[in-house]
């Protein structure tokens, strides 16, 4: 009786054991994946892509909160790091969306799929311009929407942020940062604008690590 008892011990300390050490390496299978995507932002942040005239702040996505009326994260930055209202957040992939909360140590970031997001856009090929927003679906699709229809779209044209269109008011986004694809151009009689969707470069559902770009100099905002 004495020979089960302890035998039925061991097998308990075996697997807390066995728990334990399956725990440790699914952390450290989550920091190698997390160590992985800063290196590459960090590249990114020191390569010629990267928007001029902007600093940036790499943060941690410490929450992630998406619904079906509003997509945000949270990211491990704030006004002690000198992060700003509306700042642009990115990734190498590109474009996340802005900052529209801040707090000491942390701020609410508002992603591009939101159904309130709105970022002015270019077609990089054909100098198209438009407006990058939510689309009707569900899920993370985007449109490139308000383009003329004398305006050439084709498929698999890359969307990029259009940057400031006057000299009087500024985008809060610098020009150039990747948006996504088109993957499909469509028209009709009574709609005045072309109906092209596009797909994202970014999946806002798998951030781990973004960075914050903060202007050298302030900015003017606007739409």
């Amino acid at each position: 009786a004495s020979d089960l008892i302890d035998a039925k011990g061991e097998a308990d300390r075996l697997r807390r054991e066995n728990q334990i050490l399956s725990q440790q390496v699914i952390q450290n299978e989550s920091a190698l994946r997390e160590n992985v995507q800063l290196r590459a932002l960090l590249e990114y942040a020191r390569g010629p892509e990267f928007p001029r005239d902007y600093r940036y702040r790499a943060a941690e996505v410490v929450g992630h909160a998406p619904s079906a009326f509003r997509q945000a994260i949270v990211v491990a930055v704030g006004m002690n790091d000198g992060v700003q209202l509306n700042a642009p957040v990115v990734t190498n992939d590109g474009l996340v969306g802005q900052v529209t909360r801040v707090f000491s140590n942390r701020a609410r970031v508002t992603l591009i799929t939101d159904e309130q997001s709105a970022v002015s856009a270019i077609d990089l090929r054909s100098d198209a311009t438009g407006i990058v927003r939510h689309g009707r679906g569900a899920g993370d699709t985007l449109i490139f929407d308000f383009v003329s229809k004398k305006e050439v779209v084709k498929k698999d044209d890359e969307i990029v942020t259009a940057g400031s269109t006057t000299s009087e008011l500024a985008s809060l986004y610098p020009r150039g940062i990747r948006i996504g694809e088109v993957t499909s151009v469509g028209q009709t009689d009574t709609d005045p604008y072309k109906q092209v969707q596009i797909e994202p470069y970014v999946d806002v559902s798998s951030l781990r690590s973004v960075l914050v770009l903060i202007p050298e100099n302030e900015l003017v905002s606007g739409p």
